[in-house]
């Protein structure tokens, strides 16, 4: 059942005041990656799956240890028998006795080749759930990342649209003086007013980003976020991957990622499944060790206690079960294919995935070169174009486009650099680099100062 509108709209209601009611606090990214980790819900529930899925391998293995059962009866017995005697009467005899039994078993199995496919397949099932668990981490940090940074990137968007606007507000005031000097126009001023009304717009949409951000990271750590360390431009520098050649982080994540290793599990299980179903056509033998006692176990031995004690071997042959030993091994090869094809799309999938995050990291840094000239020659325009208005050879909207055009740079500038930083992460993750240092190289990148 899915779950009414109102039942879901009560429940973020719910969780947000959680939130507001909660103690704000500062951090950074490793911080952020902690706290979700601790309280992302899709990430505890993975554990959990994981721990069950663990348990599949000493149920396997307790297949092929003794097994020892002990049971036990105790009865009340009426016995009435109806004959005829001699004289042809009718007779009744009526005979009320106890009986009990008691038996103890012990069953060690010698040849059972279910059994030990069976352990097989649990030990691929095992190092599954551990990749899948693996898998899920690793998305954690790709999804922390990306918040964070999210965050920091509508923050500045929303501190440049502020700083265009102020701007835009100086030009408006000095086309208004010039007009009412004689030396401007009356278009200059609608020009301004218009970049003035456009840059409030933007930042109200720009205020709204900075909230929805910070929520969605707030809901990923379980925590109200009071700030967040900035990064620090200073002291950044991008670096070229290393290794530097693509095909090296392909085998490497080949190898690696949690990813194909969880559809390797999946195909080794697939492989154990075959010699499960082939095992139906495969006799089984069992060390057989038994102690039975019986009082009065029938009425021609009441008062009567027979004690047995045996050890032997039990051999079982399956015969003929209708064909559907052949059809379950049928069943189970076409499982194995599709797990293999599986795997190889995925594989074909890895690869360019690892590619595309490369390239967006090489081509990253001439990108955020070429975005740091533009925004320094944006600058060196916006006052070429001030200086050259108060000379009268600009015009108000010559100004305002230069000053546009800064802002645009800037931006463009800001989220190169962060998104260099989450290609990085996306491409470690992708490799099955350790998660901690994943986020310590990306952490390292960010100030002690913080902002709201």
């Amino acid at each position: 059942m899915h779950p009414k509108p109102n039942t879901v709209a009560r429940a973020c209601a719910l969780a947000a005041g959680l939130i507001l009611l909660t103690p704000a606090w500062a951090l950074d990214l490793r911080q952020a990656y902690e706290a979700a980790e601790r309280n992302d819900a899709s990430i505890r529930a993975s554990r959990a799956a994981t721990d069950a899925q663990r348990e599949k391998l000493p149920q396997a293995k307790a297949q092929l240890l003794p097994n020892v059962s002990f049971s036990a009866g105790a009865n009340r017995n009426h016995l009435k028998t109806d004959t005829v005697n001699g004289y042809g009467m009718p007779v009744s005899l009526v005979n009320n006795y106890n009986s009990n039994n008691q038996v103890l078993q012990l069953r060690q199995p010698l040849y059972r080749p279910y059994n030990w496919a069976l352990v097989d397949q649990a030990k691929a099932q095992v190092e599954d759930a551990n990749a899948a668990l693996e898998r899920d981490e690793q998305s954690l940090v790709v999804r922390v990342t990306e918040a964070y940074f999210d965050a920091l990137l509508a923050r500045a968007q929303l501190d440049l649209i502020a700083a265009q606007k102020k701007a835009n507000a100086v030009q408006l005031d000095a086309a208004e003086k010039g007009f009412k000097a004689g030396t401007g126009m009356r278009t200059d001023i609608d020009e301004a007013q218009a970049r003035v009304d456009m840059a409030r717009a933007q930042e109200l949409e720009a205020n709204q980003n900075v909230d929805f951000t910070r929520r969605r990271l707030e809901m990923a750590v379980g925590k109200p976020i009071d700030s967040l360390a900035d990064l620090n431009v200073a002291g950044f520098k991008p670096e070229l991957p290393a290794p530097a050649n693509i095909d090296d982080w392909i085998a490497r994540a080949e190898d690696a990622s949690p990813v194909l290793r969880s559809l390797r599990a999946q195909l080794e299980t697939s492989r154990q499944e075959i010699e499960k179903a082939k095992a139906g056509h495969k006799p089984t033998l069992d060390a057989v060790a038994a102690w039975s006692r019986s009082d009065s176990d029938s009425v021609t031995s009441v008062n009567t206690v027979y004690n047995q004690k045996y050890i032997g071997v039990q051999l079982s042959v399956p015969l003929y079960a209708g064909g559907y030993v052949n059809s379950t091994v049928r069943q189970a090869v076409a499982d194995g294919e599709r797990a293999r094809e599986a795997l190889e799309a995925a594989r074909l999938d890895l690869g360019t995935k690892v590619h595309e995050q490369f390239r967006a990291m090489t081509e990253g840094i001439s990108r955020i070169a070429a975005l740091e000239q533009a925004a320094r020659s944006s600058e060196q325009a916006v006052l070429s174009s001030r200086k050259s208005f108060e000379a009268g050879a600009r015009t108000t909207v010559d100004v305002l486009n230069a000053e546009q055009q800064r802002t645009t740079a800037l931006r463009d500038l800001a989220q190169a650099r962060y998104m260099y930083l989450v290609s990085r992460v996306r491409l470690q993750s992708l490799a099955g680099y350790d998660r901690w240092a994943t986020i310590d190289q990306a952490n390292v990148n960010l100030t002690a100062s913080q902002i709201k």
